[in-house]
């Protein structure tokens, strides 16, 4: 059966609940109740469905090859099962996400380390109270004012400001 191999897909809830926002728990409990509701119902039904006795009906219905004619259909029918067109779509969506998860990755670990970088750089330094203006400059050279080649206050072009 199609449902019983659908079924065999296990959802991880405990995970799936801590990604679940606090102003959708209550859709989210709705899911997971309608979820449970149908595996019960799933389990509960038969591997496969009963057969039908058909001598006993051939016995008991009056009208003479009714039954023989449902058989022939009965055993004529194949329902179709679905076609699966989603899964490849979704497994290339997932590797892509977690190629782009890997890359973010990378690059937060960069910026951790650029920014561990300046912290200790802030770390080290003198406190600003004990500050010289040359410690200053040395410290943050973009606060160096160029009285050289601006020599009107603000020292610095218009546009920087």
């Amino acid at each position: 059966m199609a449902g019983r191999k659908a079924a065999l897909k296990a959802v991880d809830w405990a995970a799936f609940a801590e990604r679940v926002p606090a102003n959708q728990r209550a859709m989210f409990n709705a899911l997971k109740t309608r979820n449970d509701a149908l595996t019960a119902r799933l389990a509960a039904l038969p591997e496969k469905p009963p057969t039908i006795d058909w001598a006993f009906y051939k016995a008991n219905v009056a009208k003479a090859g009714m039954v023989d004619e449902f058989q022939k259909k009965f055993t004529a029918l194949k329902v179709p099962e679905p076609v699966d067109t989603q899964t490849a779509k979704i497994d290339a969506q997932e590797k892509e996400a977690a190629k782009s998860t890997a890359e973010y990755i990378q690059a937060s670990k960069a910026r951790i380390a650029e920014y561990e970088q300046q912290l200790q750089k802030l770390k080290n330094m003198i406190p600003f109270e004990q500050m010289t203006y040359e410690d200053l400059y040395d410290a943050f050279p973009e606060s160096k004012l160029n009285k050289e080649k601006y020599p009107y206050w603000p020292h610095k072009p218009i546009a920087d400001l």
